[in-house]
């Protein structure tokens, strides 16, 4: 075999381990992959229930509800559709009523969006374009940095 061919056969062969490795990486990792939507937005997409997504919206005022020991409930909205959402963990201590959060789970049969995390923010300094407009619009919003893609 000539040099030449040898170097090929050597480029091929780094070329196909390196294709099977990040397909394998890919393959992995596919079920960590999480989608970051509002309610209007997963109302729309129809998410099938069990798969994993990441929802962002506004806590309805008043819709807190403390179950036995830390389980609670809470309705989280976009100003056009609000999803009752379910945690059975300890909340961030600055989640409040009216506060922007972002949790972390999957859909339930009955619709209720049960959450597996709950991050809450210190303001709504960041947050998507849409949700912004819709703040605007609806007169709660404080001011600060709109998050850009």
């Amino acid at each position: 075999m000539s040099r030449r061919a040898s170097r090929l056969l050597w480029i091929v062969v780094i070329g196909v381990v390196l294709s099977g490795a990040v397909g394998l990486s890919m393959f992995a990792l596919r079920d960590g992959i999480s989608f970051a939507m509002s309610p209007s937005e997963l109302k729309q997409a129809q998410f099938a229930p069990g798969q994993r997504v990441r929802l962002f919206g506004l806590v309805e005022e008043g819709s807190v509800k403390r179950g036995e020991g830390i389980d609670v409930s809470f309705r989280l909205s976009d100003e056009e559709t609000s999803y009752t959402v379910h945690y059975d963990n300890i909340l961030p201590d600055l989640f409040r009523e009216g506060q922007g959060i972002i949790t972390e789970g999957s859909l339930a049969a009955d619709g209720s969006f049960v959450a597996e995390t709950v991050l809450a923010k210190h303001d709504e300094n960041y947050v998507p374009a849409e949700m912004a407009d819709k703040l605007k619009e609806s007169g709660r919003w404080k001011g600060g940095v709109v998050a850009t893609q």
